[in-house]
């Protein structure tokens, strides 16, 4: 039995502010949550699907890390590929490189396409579309009785109804936007009132990132707000580390039920992402080494206030 699983994968052409280039990292949200969990669980898999033209050097990576690949389907169409345009001030902006066939075969979900040994996982992280929130398939996997962690894929391109806001966020046990993804959902506001409105909206467990600034977290029923700081890294590149965050988080929410817990987990697991392009080249003994060893560096500078 799998205990944890990530889901799709896509090929990244990242173009940074100054015109360098990164062609054909492993991303697509999948790779780097399962990364994020595979930090901290030796069970995790992924569900995704690839096309002929699929780098068998990442395929080879995610053996390496020990991630489980029998959810991965192989179809005739292209991988998926999209260009990830970065700016100066932190926003980023993907476009699809494939055709409209591609994404159809690639993005689907499917609950027969879920392996017998996944459904009895203890948590699921997948994003989803903002306005559209958890469609039947992700009802589906909360009926498995495994946590459901849920980030928006991209900002709103308008504020929901109350409705429909309620319905995205009540989705999951865990909601886990960024700024940018929570303001196009709820309107300008302070993060800490962003936190408070995720929770009477419905969502049971907020984890709202903060970029450099760290991530504000937050649980129904309790007066506490938890602001987790960031590992102290040098940031080469963003791209995955939010998806790295929710899976670090899913798992240590899992295993501990404890928000600082939790939160810590997941901002290690972002830490690994931003210090190279694309996903880590270390060996797992080596990175799981050195996720402990920050972690506990990074758990004397956790900070609990009141949630007004």
């Amino acid at each position: 039995m799998v205990d944890f699983v990530a889901f799709n994968l896509i090929l990244d052409d990242i173009v940074f502010p100054d015109g360098r280039t990164a062609m054909g990292e492993l991303g697509g949200g999948g790779a780097q949550t399962a990364f994020g969990m595979r930090l901290w669980s030796d069970s995790v898999g992924l569900v995704a699907s690839v096309g002929p033209d699929f780098p068998p050097v990442w395929w080879q990576w995610l053996e390496s890390w020990g991630i489980d690949l029998q959810g991965v389907r192989r179809a005739e169409q292209p991988s998926l590929r999209a260009w990830q345009v970065l700016e100066t001030d932190g926003r980023r902006t993907q476009i699809w490189r494939v055709s409209s066939e591609a994404l159809a075969t690639h993005l689907g979900r499917r609950m027969e396409w879920l392996p017998a040994t996944y459904r009895q996982a203890r948590g699921f992280h997948l994003g989803v579309h903002p306005l559209e929130g958890g469609d039947e398939f992700v009802q589906s996997l909360h009926v498995l009785g495994g946590v459901v962690s849920l980030e928006p894929f991209k900002p709103a391109e308008h504020l929901p109804t109350p409705e429909v806001l309620r319905h995205l966020v009540s989705q999951a046990t865990i909601f886990s936007p960024n700024l940018e993804e929570a303001i196009s959902l709820l309107g300008p506001a302070s993060p800490p009132i962003l936190v408070r409105q995720l929770l009477e909206a419905g969502t049971t467990v907020v984890a709202l990132r903060l970029g450099e600034h760290g991530a504000l977290l937050a649980q129904r029923g309790h007066n506490e707000l938890v602001h987790i700081p960031p590992v102290e890294v040098e940031v080469v590149d963003p791209v995955g580390a939010g998806n790295a965050f929710c899976g670090g988080f899913l798992v240590g929410w899992v295993k501990t039920g404890d928000l600082v817990e939790a939160g810590l987990r997941g901002a290690v697991s972002a830490s690994f992402l931003m210090t190279q392009v694309g996903m880590p080249r270390l060996p797992i003994a080596t990175a799981c080494q050195m996720a402990e060893e920050r972690l506990k560096q990074l758990r004397t500078r956790v900070m609990t206030l009141p949630l007004r």
